[in-house]
């Protein structure tokens, strides 16, 4: 095998997280490559609801002092807009929807409690079926798109390089280190490495001896004709996450998940007609004044999750060169702040703002090899779902 020229860095991995990661080397003059196997961004980076408000994550008051300033640090557009509204159908959605507003009152960020009067007046295509909602001062919404090109070229006018079209097949280690990565192109050889494959992450550790544990799924959203411009665009509810879009197109996705057995370098996951029913029948039920609004394209990729929901941001124990991240199905909204932890753990070994203790891979020792049939993450769960 041919060798090609090499970086300090290589990511793997052309989504959110690992293009914010090359961004942040990058930017502090870091020799840095980011390899895909594809297109940037063609799985769940580039299809999701645009979401920007973690607030259990512990890297959310980084993500919320990040993303205001996003287009500015960037140099390209985001489409960033603050702050996020979610409705509440019963009491019950009320007492869960609520544990956002106390979890991030916690740290220092308001709420408002609406009425159906104030709905009425922020969401105009909301219907009478409310019983109430949150307004959250915090949060926002982002162009998934348009954020992911930004990382890109940011990254790249900082002296970041970008191979899109090359998959790995594997690596090469001398003393415990990883000194280059094998693709479908030649040897890249590399100082640190940084695996951030999406569902494709678990694989790839693997070959360097700590498998990532972690189970993919399908990621549907759907995208109606354009609707008049609520003076809010980021509206959740009824289990579904996503905004309106500058156009009036509400983009919105949301479960149940069709568990996936990701083999290799595996095609993008198509969208599929029993998801895309389900999903515009709650759109309608959440915001039923575009209820006669004609669904006009819909995307789908492919997400990941760990066993507890978590993300991944650790090195591995086994090559003490390499970070493994994935954010386990939230990546875009926290990719500002996780790019920047990956871009500390890289450099200087921990990361200097937050604690992210909660993410080391040490916390599955003891995971059942079994543990996606004892947790349901089967196909039958997202069949029964949709027949239920």
């Amino acid at each position: 095998m041919s060798a090609i020229k090499g970086a300090s860095v290589v990511i793997v991995g052309g989504g959110v997280t690992g293009l914010s990661a090359g961004w942040w080397l990058a930017r502090e003059g870091v020799d840095v490559l980011v390899i895909e196997k594809g297109m940037i961004g063609w799985e769940a980076s580039g299809r999701n609801g645009g979401g920007c408000s973690h607030h259990h994550s512990p890297l959310f008051l980084e993500e919320q002092r990040l993303w205001p300033k996003m287009d500015e640090l960037l140099g390209y557009p985001t489409e960033f807009a603050g702050s996020r509204i979610r409705l509440a159908s019963s009491e019950h959605q009320m007492a869960l929807y609520g544990r956002a507003l106390s979890n991030a009152a916690r740290q220092g960020f308001k709420s408002e409690i609406l009425d159906t009067r104030q709905i009425r007046e922020f969401v105009p295509l909301a219907g009478d079926n409310m019983v109430g909602g949150y307004f959250y001062h915090f949060g926002g919404h982002a162009n998934p798109h348009r954020t992911l090109q930004a990382y890109a070229w940011a990254m790249q006018d900082h002296g970041g390089r970008l191979m899109q079209h090359c998959a790995v097949t594997g690596f090469r280690s001398v003393g415990g280190k990883v000194t280059g990565v094998e693709t479908e192109r030649g040897l890249i050889a590399c100082d640190h490495l940084v695996i951030a494959a999406g569902p494709h992450t678990g694989r790839l550790s693997a070959m360097l001896g700590h498998e990532v544990p972690m189970a993919s799924a399908r990621c549907e959203m759907v995208v109606t004709e354009p609707l008049p411009l609520m003076p809010y665009g980021g509206v959740d509810g009824n289990g579904l996450y996503g905004r309106q879009t500058l156009r009036g197109n509400l983009a919105y996705g949301g479960g149940p998940h069709e568990w996936l057995d990701i083999a290799g370098n595996a095609a993008p996951a198509k969208p599929t007609t029993p998801l895309m029913g389900h999903i515009g029948r709650r759109l309608a039920e959440l915001l039923p004044k575009a209820a006669h609004a004609r669904i006009i394209r819909s995307w789908a990729g492919v997400i990941e999750n760990t066993p507890d929901g978590r993300p991944v941001i650790d090195r591995l124990d086994t090559q003490s060169n390499v970070v493994v991240a994935t954010l386990s199905s939230v990546g875009f909204g926290l990719s500002p702040a996780s790019g920047h932890a990956i871009r500390d753990l890289v450099m200087d070994g921990a990361c200097s703002f937050a604690d992210i203790s909660s993410f080391r891979l040490a916390r599955f020792a003891q995971l059942e090899p079994d543990w996606r049939e004892l947790q349901g993450w089967q196909a039958l769960a997202a069949e029964e779902a949709l027949a239920a």
